[in-house]
């Protein structure tokens, strides 16, 4: 049966029968008669069926919560025998938000270290995302904010402070500052990152507390992007301490504290609220808990 409650979890998550069936390397006739034969089983319809998928039935829905639990436990146990006969292999996948990124490989090289075998998937996505992944069996664990936002039913471990700074080029007025405040920021040119990301909801926040309205010029999910539209020495943008200080060395770039207040998030490691944790997220949550913050 956990077979094909792993082609269910793959039809609710992809909401198409052919995607799912290439998720699950199997044809789509294949599927949807491993879904049919598991509705016989269960004796309810799970799936309304038309000329393409139109959703899970009331008891699809409940059937899916009991398929995550199952299906996380199967491969919990695969995990756990695999590892007892030849240590942790397998590959484990760590969704991150885009400014956690440059230190996720601390995290990770630590790890990969004491089990050479895994290998580690880094998919950057956003906080929602994560949450969502985690939960729908297609992420391990996930690397974003701990204090601003319900993260639901998770397991969860600080990895480190986070604190914000404005980066600019050195050839702007403000960039002479040791430090700014955020009520300072109303007539500076900013590039941030979309709303849709966390880190952007949060300086918004701090920008209203501080009674500054801004609507940037420039807009980008991607941080790499807002670095290069800085070093052009029009912008300026804000950015958490440890991501800023990679890229100012002073020349270039400049990263000058942001206070009244200095503003202070904690970053940490989710993983699904369970007990036992597959082998491969347990060892991840030991090296999180030895983790230099």
């Amino acid at each position: 049966m956990i077979d094909k409650l792993e082609m269910f979890l793959a039809l609710a998550n992809e909401r198409h029968f052919g995607r799912a069936a290439e998720v699950c390397h199997v044809t789509q006739p294949s599927l949807s008669s491993a879904i049919k034969q598991l509705e016989d089983q269960l004796g309810v319809q799970l799936v309304y069926r038309g000329s393409r998928f139109q959703g899970l039935t009331p008891e699809g829905e409940r059937v899916l919560d009991w398929a995550r639990r199952i299906v996380a436990d199967g491969r919990a146990l695969r995990d756990e025998m695999r590892a007892v006969r030849s240590g942790l292999t397998g590959n484990l996948r760590i969704g991150v938000i885009p400014t956690a990124l440059p230190m996720v490989a601390g995290l990770t090289e630590s790890y990969t270290r004491r089990h050479p075998n895994v290998r580690i998937s880094i998919l950057s996505r956003t906080s929602g995302e994560i949450l969502s992944g985690i939960e729908r069996l297609e992420l391990d664990a996930g690397v974003t904010y701990l204090d601003n936002e319900p993260l639901g039913r998770v397991s969860t471990v600080p990895l480190y402070t986070e604190f914000y700074r404005l980066l600019c080029a050195p050839t702007l007025p403000v960039a002479g500052r040791d430090q700014v405040a955020w009520a300072e920021l109303t007539d500076l040119p900013l590039c941030l990152l979309t709303a849709d990301m966390q880190n952007r909801r949060i300086i918004d926040q701090h920008l209203a507390d501080a009674g500054v309205r801004i609507t940037p010029q420039i807009e980008s999910n991607s941080t790499i992007t807002l670095m290069t539209y800085v070093m052009t020495g029009q912008w300026v943008s804000i950015l958490p301490k440890r991501l800023a200080d990679l890229f100012a060395d002073g020349h270039r770039l400049r990263a000058i504290p942001l206070v009244s207040p200095e503003a202070e998030h904690q970053v940490g490691l989710v993983t699904a609220f369970r007990s036992p944790h597959t082998p491969l997220v347990e060892a991840l949550l030991e090296v999180a808990r030895r983790f230099d913050r």
